[in-house]
C-alpha cells in the first residue's frame, strides 16, 4: 500500500504541473483604473510557474472572474467622491464585473539546453467587461458610464522558456511579450485590450521537501516593461510582482484521483512613474496584495486537473480592490 501511495503521489506531482509560467490577464483598462500592466498575479495556480518535467504538448484553460465595489486612492483610503474638472465633485459608485477566458497552448521540447529543457507557449485571451460607475476614473472626466462588451483581448507569447528539474528543486526563467491585438479605443469604457506592448521577464523556483513531490513551496518574480499606449502620450510605469504559495497533494486511495490543496499570496508594485503629457496622476504609483486558498482534483490516468481558486485583495493603493475567482482546467498529451 505504501508503494502504491508513493506511485500515485509521484504521478500526481507530474499532473499538477500542467501549467504555464505565470500567465497574462488582459482585461479592460477602465475596470482596473489608471495605467496598469498586463500581468495579473491572481490568475495562475500555485504550481503553474514550473515547467512540466516531461516533454510534450500541454493545454490549460483559465476562466477568471473579478468583481469589486471599491476603489482606493494613493493613501489606501476608499474613494467616495472625486473632484471634477472646473470644480465640484461626483459621487463614485463602483460596480465592476469582469470575465476573462485564457486558453494556454504549451510545448516542452526534449532538447538539452544548459542541462535543462526548452519550452514555449502562447495565450490568446477573450474577455467580457462591464463597468457600471458614475465616473470614468481612468480619465477623470465626470460622465456616466454603463458599457459592456465581449471580444478578443491582448495576446501573450513566451518564445523563451527554460526549466531545470532536479529531485527536490525546479527552476525556471523566461521572457515573453504582450501584443496589443485586443479591442482598444482611447477613452472607451468597454475596452478588452490595453492598447500597448509589454515585455515580461520571469523567474521561479519550487522546493519539494519529499521525494514524491507531494508538498511544494513555490516562489516567482515577474517584471514588466511597458511601451506607449496607442493614440496617446502615455507610457505606463514598470511593475514588479511576487507570487508565493504552498501546495499539498493528497492521493485518494487507489482511485487515481488526487486532491490538491494550496494557499497563495501575491504582491504587485509599480516601480517607475507613468510618463507622458496624458498621465492623469503623475508620480503616483499603485500597489495591490492578494491572498487565498485553492482546491483541485487531479485524475492521474488522464493526466488532467481541475482547480478552483479564490483570492481576496487588500492594501490597495491607487487602484480597485476586490475578489478574484478562477476555475482552471489542464491536461497533458
Amino acid at each position: 500500500m505504501k508503494k502504491e501511495t508513493r506511485r500515485l503521489a509521484t504521478a500526481a506531482a507530474q499532473a499538477a504541473t500542467l501549467s504555464v509560467a505565470a500567465l497574462a490577464l488582459c482585461v479592460a483598462a477602465p475596470a482596473r483604473a489608471g495605467e496598469l500592466g498586463h500581468y495579473s498575479p491572481a490568475l495562475a495556480d500555485i504550481r503553474d510557474y514550473m515547467m512540466p518535467a516531461k516533454p510534450g504538448f500541454y493545454f490549460k484553460e483559465y476562466d477568471y472572474f473579478y468583481t469589486t465595489d471599491t476603489f482606493k486612492d494613493r493613501n489606501g483610503d476608499k474613494v467616495k467622491t472625486i473632484p471634477l474638472p472646473g470644480g465640484g465633485t461626483a459621487t463614485l459608485n463602483v460596480d465592476v464585473n469582469l470575465f476573462v477566458l485564457a486558453p494556454a497552448f504549451m510545448w516542452i521540447s526534449d532538447w538539452d539546453v544548459l542541462g535543462g529543457h526548452y519550452g514555449a507557449y502562447i495565450i490568446p485571451t477573450f474577455g467580457n467587461s462591464s463597468l457600471g460607475a458614475s465616473l470614468a476614473t481612468t480619465t477623470g472626466f465626470g460622465r456616466s458610464v454603463d458599457d459592456s462588451g465581449f471580444g478578443i483581448g491582448d495576446l501573450f507569447v513566451e518564445p523563451l522558456w527554460l526549466g531545470w528539474n532536479r529531485e527536490h528543486w525546479d527552476f525556471n526563467v523566461g521572457y515573453g511579450f504582450y501584443a496589443p491585438v485586443g479591442k482598444f479605443q482611447q477613452g472607451d469604457a468597454d475596452n478588452i485590450g490595453l492598447g500597448f506592448w509589454s515585455h515580461q521577464f520571469q523567474s521561479a523556483v519550487a522546493w519539494y521537501p519529499l521525494k514524491e513531490r507531494t508538498t511544494a513551496i513555490v516562489a516567482a518574480v515577474t517584471y514588466e516593461i511597458n511601451q506607449e499606449v496607442e493614440d496617446s502620450d502615455v507610457t505606463p510605469g514598470q511593475r514588479l510582482s511576487i507570487n508565493l504559495g504552498a501546495d499539498q497533494l493528497v492521493p485518494l486511495g487507489a482511485s487515481g484521483f488526487v486532491l490538491d490543496l494550496g494557499l497563495g499570496l501575491y504582491g504587485q508594485w509599480q516601480t517607475t512613474d507613468d510618463t507622458g503629457s496624458g498621465v492623469f496622476q503623475p508620480g503616483v504609483h499603485d500597489r495591490i496584495f492578494g491572498f487565498g486558498p485553492e482546491v483541485g482534483l487531479i485524475y492521474v490516468p488522464w493526466n488532467a486537473a481541475l482547480t478552483l481558486k479564490w483570492q481576496h485583495e487588500f492594501l490597495a493603493q491607487n487602484r480597485f480592490e476586490g475578489e478574484n475567482v478562477t476555475l482552471n482546467f489542464g491536461a497533458g498529451f
